[in-house]
């Protein structure tokens, strides 16, 4: 089975690829809840040798000052023996590098690609995986190294820049420190001691390595340090002895330099007691395993972070929505089908699932009414009125026993004024689908995603609704203009027959109706209007249902589908064209997202198997 730290190694590779890492992002990422191990020291402090002396490798670039200006990511994979070593970027994925000097030389161009040839420093890591028989499964994170002072050539700003990376790495709680001090050199000056103390306090996440012991003064040692009595830590300190650059100019190999290690632990009085836990071997071996009981104690937090990420990601991504196809007719079935959901969020609002088609009820409940109930009668229905229009009724013949054409045209001067009020609550009405109409474009997500059908899907529902609206006018008008053109028989039959009204027959016809006769009119008439304003209150929103509110919950993009039915695939394309940032934020979520549920699969695997 895959072992832990090339699992890890693995899922961080995969990450920095996508950019899901701690450099990229201010929320808690999988790259964050990776343990990793953070190599810090001062400047010649003789990390690079450490390195070096882990792998079995030269190919860190040399030289004096800011040498590492890049964290390097460097992973370590143990093939099998007989097997050639190579190593690869993950900036150079298709090339292997099997000789080390080239490894170096592509570390120096690739930090100056980010930095230029300047002393500039940069927080973007180098992602390096060396595959070797001679090497423990291993991650270490190389650092620049901290400095006090600025050179020529560096702003004045490098020292804190320096601290700010390096802190941004071991702040992590996830994060194990190798603290770097060289022995000749007293540690209360330690750079590493001094920034690891102030991020892990307790000790309980920093190893200490002490380097250059054999250049110790003559008459001193560090075994206070190594056996924890001068600055004591929850793990042994580890003393090593790197090439010295005389070594190095030799190209003395590492196999050759481990086995002086070895010796010069083994046969030094002071350090002989302590052999079995010093050199570059055991250094190696120990961060190894420590890496891998970090990582299972780690498991069931990474997993839930791992889940509870590929939760917010599937919910992202179903806002977003799906991708455009690519023919003519899968874009036609995406926007039929966008259509569809929009439509069916109407329908909601309007039967009150979602709110809003109260409203409605409440135009017929209550505006109507009180419309209806606001119309003023008393001109129409006037004493001078009623004289003026009786009068001018009979014409030159005075009527026999009732008036009756002098009661239709107060009648119907009554009724017209309820045009009004119908007409309002049709407008009402629309005025309210509008709104829902509205609610419903904002409502159906994958019309976020689309604009250009957005505004259109918005347009030809209003559309619509003016063109049923139009109808329901016309119909609800005409319940008013029936009311006018033909009244009900039974009112008149209800009339008093007045065959005499007394006076005077001689007497002028505009003498022949006394104010108490003209008062039982208007009075009569007035009962009459009510009552068809009573019918009409019941009639109307019948109308206005049937027309605008019915007919929007069945056809409201009838005719927008059969327009869709003649477009060609441009015209298709230009309505989903979709926003070019939500598209490449698609597309980003939809790597994340593989990513996630790989490394679920894996460590859910790797979980069981426990």
């Amino acid at each position: 089975m895959e072992s832990l730290i090339s699992l890890v190694n693995k899922i961080q590779r995969a990450c920095t690829a996508l950019g899901d890492h701690g450099e990229a992002s201010a929320l808690p990422t999988l790259w964050d809840s990776l343990p990793a191990i953070a190599v810090v020291g001062g400047q010649s402090s003789g990390k690079s040798s450490v390195l070096e002396s882990v792998v079995g490798k030269d190919f860190l670039p040399r030289g004096s000052g800011i040498v590492t200006r890049r964290p390097l990511v460097l992973q370590l994979h143990k093939i099998d023996e007989g097997n050639r070593e190579y190593a690869e970027f993950l900036h150079l994925p298709r090339k292997r590098f099997t000789d080390f000097a080239a490894v170096r030389k592509e570390i120096q161009d690739e930090t100056d690609r980010e930095t230029g040839r300047t002393k500039q420093i940069s927080s973007v890591p180098i992602h390096l995986s060396i595959y070797s028989p001679n090497v423990v499964n291993l991650t270490l994170i190389d650092l620049p190294g901290l400095t006090k002072v600025a050179v020529e050539g560096q702003p004045d700003s490098i020292v804190q820049d320096i601290e700010n990376m390096v802190r941004s790495y071991i702040e992590k709680p996830n994060c194990i420190i190798l603290a770097i001090s060289p022995a000749n050199q007293d540690l209360a000056t330690s750079d590493a001691i001094k920034i690891s103390r102030e991020v892990d306090p307790t000790g309980d996440r920093t190893i200490g390595v002490l380097t250059k012991i054999d250049l110790m003064d003559k008459g001193t040692d560090a075994v206070d340090i190594l056996e924890g009595r001068a600055y004591r830590l929850k793990f042994p300190w580890i003393g090593v002895v790197n090439r010295s650059q005389q070594d190095i100019n030799k190209n003395v190999d590492m196999i050759a330099a481990r086995r002086r290690e070895r010796e010069y632990f083994n046969s030094t009085p002071e350090y002989k007691h302590l052999a079995k836990r010093m050199g570059s071997e055991h250094l190696a071996k120990m961060l190894s395993k420590h890496l891998e009981t970090v990582i299972k104690s780690k498991i069931p937090g990474i997993q839930s972070l791992i889940n509870k990420t590929i939760a917010e990601l599937e919910a992202e991504l179903t806002r977003l929505g799906k991708p455009v196809a690519a023919d003519a007719g899968g874009k036609l079935y995406a926007i039929m089908e966008i259509c569809r959901s929009f439509d069916q969020i109407f329908k909601e609002h309007l039967d009150g699932v979602r709110p809003g088609g109260d409203k409605i009820y409440n135009v017929f409940d209550n505006q109507l009414p009180a419309a209806l109930k606001r119309l003023q009668f008393d001109r129409q229905l006037s004493m001078e009125n009623i004289r003026k229009l009786i009068t001018e009724a009979d014409g030159y013949q005075p009527h026999l026993i009732a008036p009756e054409q002098g009661y239709r045209r107060l009648i119907e001067s009554s009724l017209i004024t309820i045009r009004g009020p119908a007409e309002a609550a049709v407008d009402a009405v629309h005025s309210l689908l509008k709104d829902l109409v509205h609610k419903a474009v904002s409502e159906t997500l994958d019309l976020k995603q689309y604009p250009g059908l957005r505004v259109e899907v918005g347009s030809a529902a209003v559309d619509s609704l003016e063109r049923m609206r139009e109808e329901s006018k016309k119909a609800t008008l005409q319940l008013v203009d029936m009311e006018c053109g033909y009244l009900t028989v039974d009112f008149f039959r209800k009339l008093p027959q007045d065959v005499d009204k007394g006076g005077n027959p001689t007497h002028s016809i505009f003498d022949r109706y006394n104010d108490s006769y003209l008062r039982r009119i208007g009075t009569t008439i007035l009962s009459y209007v009510n009552m068809v304003c009573a019918s009409l209150r019941h009639s109307i929103p019948k109308s206005i249902v049937y027309c605008q509110v019915r007919e929007a919950k069945r056809s409201l993009l009838d005719h927008f589908f059969t327009e869709l039915g003649k477009m060609d695939q441009k015209r298709l394309s230009s309505l989903l064209n979709e926003d070019p940032a939500i598209m490449e934020r698609r597309g980003a979520l939809a790597k994340r997202l593989e990513l996630y549920r790989s490394a679920q699969a894996d460590i859910d695997a790797v979980a069981w198997s426990k």
